[in-house]
């Protein structure tokens, strides 16, 4: 059983990162093979993750605002959810992009896909069935699963994961969520809204670690307000019963009580790397807290051996992976030696009110000795999130010598609002720019205004620059 003449490039892993790849390279005419275990291409994110979530919490925002429609001045009614029916719309819009990922559109770029498990037997080679698949460059672009905590009774209990949630057709009674990450939360907030019961239990002492204290003490107290029973600091440390008996959870640190029933169980404790079928070491590549460590060229140990997305972090998003697959194609196929560059990287938690992020948070900028000046404004002072209803949440700037060092947006469409902080971070331009553009009235992207146009108050208004103007005024016809 030998391999054939080597192809250019063999992808291992038919997500986004793989995809990216494998389609740039075939459409330049390289020889290129792309392997995916799954039946089907696209990978975690149209199947179990960003697709199928965003359009559930799309069903679930309407289900919210038809409940708060006496707050519009309209008289309306909303009877129970059918989860089914919701499942069958979030399958139809997962069935429509996947049209973008038919294997036959990838097979006219002149790649061979190939559906089945991969595994190294050299650093040159890899094994897929029966056959043996020789490349000259490599890219392992594998994803990540949920990863499962080790409490006591939870194997085998049919509890839920991002992988399982999107098939269910009857709204539970009660949900309990293990986790309070970005999964966790916008899942909880979701089924919250469909007319679920959710409590959501997290270890931590807040939710959403990575961010800003004060945002997700805020974000932290408006989920609350909305219904969700969210409990930090609080451990499951036992699981009793299944999904068809219902849960007993034991509890280790909730104040006044030690057991919690639910109807339902979804685990959202974090992800972990998909690496354990290839062999990695038959291939020399290294790893380090269980993903593949790779330098800023996505290069692994193997120089020949590149990857990308959720299996080498440090960002499990999918712009995470497009953009990494950039940094491989630069190298596998341009030869040019590019680098990755995180210091703009922008990531989003889409619960309502969205929490979005780039750069340097307040405590981050103080633990590396950055001097940054902090500016807030809030929504509620935004005439069009007054117009909407929807005036939780602000923004949360810093500012490096006239530069943003970095910025949260906790609000209305804070994911779509971000984008603007993250060309002037890219373009390295001043916020007096940002201040001086001009923004449509009425519109939520006239807080970014708003929040500079703060920072120069105390001096525009100050003694001295009062008195200059008078002094202007006076001599001046």
């Amino acid at each position: 059983m030998s391999a054939a003449k080597p192809h250019d490039l063999v992808v291992i892993g038919g997500g986004v990162g793989g995809l990216v790849t494998a389609s740039v390279a075939g459409q330049l005419g390289l020889d290129v093979v792309m392997v995916e275990r799954e039946p089907n291409l696209g990978g975690d994110c149209l199947h179990y993750g960003c697709v199928p979530s965003k359009t559930l919490i799309r069903s679930a925002e309407i289900a919210h605002l038809a409940r708060r429609a006496g707050d519009f001045g309209v008289n309306a009614t909303l009877g129970p959810v059918d989860l089914g029916a919701v499942r069958k719309r979030v399958h139809e819009v997962i069935a429509t992009i996947q049209k973008h990922d038919d294997p036959d559109r990838f097979r006219g770029y002149g790649i061979d896909v190939v559906f089945g498990e991969a595994r190294f037997l050299d650093p040159h080679s890899i094994q897929v069935g029966d056959r043996v698949i020789a490349g000259r460059r490599f890219v392992i672009a594998t994803g990540s699963r949920p990863a499962i905590p080790p409490v006591d009774g939870l194997a085998g209990s049919g509890y839920w994961t991002n992988e399982t949630i999107f098939d269910q057709t009857e709204l539970p009674e009660h949900l309990a969520v293990l986790g309070a990450g970005p999964i966790g939360l916008e899942l909880a907030q979701a089924f919250h809204r469909l007319g679920s019961r959710v409590t959501v239990l997290e270890a931590a002492p807040r939710i959403l670690a990575r961010e800003d204290p004060e945002i997700t003490d805020e974000l932290a107290r408006m989920l609350r307000g909305e219904g969700l029973d969210l409990r930090v600091d609080t451990r499951a440390t036992r699981v009793e019963g299944d999904c068809q008996s219902g849960y007993r959870i034991q509890l280790d640190g909730s104040p006044g009580e030690d057991m919690l029933e639910a109807d339902a169980l979804l685990v959202a404790t974090g992800r972990r790397a998909n690496i354990e079928s290839l062999d990695l070491p038959a291939a020399g590549v290294e790893l380090e807290n269980g993903l593949i460590r790779v330098d800023r060229r996505m290069r692994t140990a193997e120089r020949h051996i590149f990857a990308c997305g959720d299996c080498t972090g440090p960002y499990p998003f999918t712009h995470a992976a497009e953009y990494q697959a950039g940094v491989v194609i630069a190298n596998t196929v341009f030869r040019l030696p590019k680098k990755v560059d995180y210091r703009v990287m922008p990531w989003v938690t889409y619960t309502a009110p969205e929490l979005a992020h780039v750069g340097l948070t307040e405590a981050q900028a103080r633990e590396q000795g950055v001097r940054v000046k902090v500016a807030r404004f809030r929504f509620s002072d935004v005439d069009r999130a007054l117009a909407e209803g929807s005036t939780g949440g602000l923004m949360k700037l810093l500012i490096r010598r006239g530069r943003i060092a970095g910025a949260t947006i906790l609000g209305p469409h804070a994911g779509e609002l971000l984008h603007e902080v993250v060309l002037a971070m890219k373009a390295n331009i001043r916020v007096s720019h940002l201040a001086g553009a001009v923004h449509a009235y009425p519109t939520l992207a006239q807080i970014h205004r708003r929040v500079v146009n703060s920072t120069y108050a105390d001096t525009l208004y100050s003694p001295r620059t009062r008195g200059l103007v008078r002094w202007i005024n006076r001599i001046l016809p």
